[in-house]
């Protein structure tokens, strides 16, 4: 499986992303933001975390008028796989990707600890390596990750199985604790928890590890 890891400037998490798509087995190219293509043959475009352009205007929201998202959204539009995490979920969301916006936490407080994260599907390639309902320990580094959707969305999310975590504890006031979900067809994954941060022994959690074989394992090119 052939990866491409988008990097803007603030990106802080890009070579973590890097290092666990990589110890899952897959090929991983970094992408700088001024990019207009993505490498031939990408299957998987990851967003990562830290605060892309400062965290100016809104979070993502810069970033994801960047020469590269046009690229990323045809990719996305042909079927292909895309991940965001943290930030890279803001770029998301930002770039009409993924349903909702993320809002200040609760309190106006940065949240920055491991949690309790539940997962709420195992029906997708990135949660194929979980049960259904089974709890894992996984980082969490954000000032706005407080997830906020209009009734409709929320109904629809659930109703279609999209919701792929919640947190198992309150962490950020995100509406029915959503820490993450999929697009309809459940191929675009955006996720407040950094699954990178949990991928290795060398790092005390390995939690997040599945997610990355998952993919790498079972993703097929667009």
């Amino acid at each position: 499986m052939k990866a491409a890891v988008l990097v803007f400037p603030g990106s802080n998490c890009d070579r973590d992303l890097a290092v666990a798509l990589r110890g899952a087995g897959a090929d991983v190219e970094m992408v700088w933001h001024k990019e207009t293509a993505l490498p031939e043959g990408v299957d998987l475009v990851a967003v990562p975390g830290g605060f892309s352009w400062g965290d100016y205007l809104r979070c993502g929201a810069i970033a994801a008028r960047a020469p590269v998202v046009p690229a990323l959204r045809r990719h996305v539009e042909r079927g292909g796989y895309a991940l965001g995490v943290c930030n890279g979920f803001q770029v998301l969301i930002e770039a009409g990707l993924l349903p909702g916006a993320l809002m200040r936490n609760a309190g106006i407080r940065f949240v920055c600890r491991t949690v309790a994260l539940k997962v709420t599907t195992a029906h997708s390639r990135f949660t194929a390596g979980y049960r259904t309902g089974q709890s894992l320990s996984v980082p969490v580094a954000h000032h706005d990750g407080n997830y906020f959707a209009d009734a409709e969305t929320l109904r629809r999310l659930h109703a279609e199985d999209r919701v792929a975590f919640t947190y198992g504890e309150p962490v950020n006031g995100s509406v029915d604790d959503i820490a993450g979900i999929l697009s309809a067809n459940r191929r675009v994954l955006g996720m407040m928890p950094h699954p990178e941060r949990a991928a290795d022994p060398a790092l005390g959690l390995t939690d997040g590890a599945a997610l990355f074989r998952g993919l790498v394992e079972d993703a097929v090119p667009a």
